[in-house]
């Protein structure tokens, strides 16, 4: 009897190839063929499952996503206890941040993907900006909440204050990857600027 394809576990697999091959050569300078030698399969098997190089990148990216929120959620059980909003904003953060193999491939690539989507007609033709606005979404929804608890000066504005977050970690991610700055460097900067905005440490009372 043939053994039944699970083709997901194969899209995750061709996925895992793309990013080890990208990681290494650059997303611009990977083909198909490349991401199928990768994964040891045939390249008609990637382009069954993904028909173009767009199409492959886009799911490699979500991959990508993926496997950041769950480095998110390693660093919320660390805490040991129910996180707050500052322990929350700050794993999103953080977990960000090129300070290893795995987040400096998931900088790499994801600031690669929005470099190439300015000139690439068809890879703008993806969704690219919902991710980073899924993002954006979070931490002002963490902001707002934080506010409303009084672990903030109600004063700020949570929206903006995410905005400047984002760009932070982004712009000193790439600061690391070029070797302008150390992360300890920037962990230090990013949590500064949370000190200035929460007035204390962000954990939630308990419920009565």
């Amino acid at each position: 009897m043939p053994k039944r394809v699970d083709h997901d576990e194969r899209r995750t697999q061709i996925a895992e190839a793309l990013i080890r091959v990208a990681g290494r050569r650059g997303l611009h300078a990977v083909g198909m063929r490349d991401v199928a030698a990768e994964a040891g399969v045939s390249l008609r098997l990637v382009q069954y499952y993904f028909q173009t190089k767009e199409k492959l990148l886009f799911y490699g990216l979500q991959h990508l996503t993926d496997r950041f929120a769950a480095r998110v959620g390693a660093r919320l059980r660390d805490t040991g206890r129910a996180p707050g909003p500052r322990a929350t904003v700050e794993a999103i953060l953080l977990a960000s941040l090129p300070t290893d193999e795995e987040t400096r491939t998931f900088h790499l690539l994801y600031t690669s993907y929005a470099i190439l989507s300015v000139t690439d007609k068809a890879l703008a033709a993806q969704p690219f900006i919902d991710q980073p606005d899924a993002a954006e979404n979070a931490l002002a929804g963490l902001l707002r909440q934080a506010g409303e608890a009084g672990l903030t000066d109600r004063d700020i504005d949570a929206r903006t204050e995410a905005i400047s977050l984002l760009a932070m970690t982004a712009t000193m991610g790439t600061s690391i990857l070029v070797g302008q700055r150390a992360p300890e460097s920037a962990i230090a900067v990013l949590r500064h600027h949370l000190d200035r905005i929460f007035t204390t440490n962000g954990h939630l009372p308990p419920p009565a």
